[in-house]
């Protein structure tokens, strides 16, 4: 259960959300920090980054010298 001092993104709507908000399937979060909700997106791209070029996470990326 979500407490208070909770934020999400909302996907559908492009805004930061508190406790009372859309359903989960429509938010990431929770962030402790309105300002780290806003941020969500971005954040979720930055990690989607680092592990398509992550080795052990993708037989695409290349392979650390040995």
């Amino acid at each position: 259960m979500a407490s208070e001092g909770e934020y999400w993104f909302c996907l559908k709507h492009h805004t930061v959300e508190g406790v009372d908000g859309c359903p989960n399937k429509d938010r990431l979060g929770p962030y402790p920090t309105e300002a780290e909700a806003a941020r969500a997106v971005e954040h979720a791209a930055e990690r989607t980054a680092a592990w398509d070029n992550d080795p052990d996470w993708n037989d695409d990326a290349a392979a650390p010298d040995a």
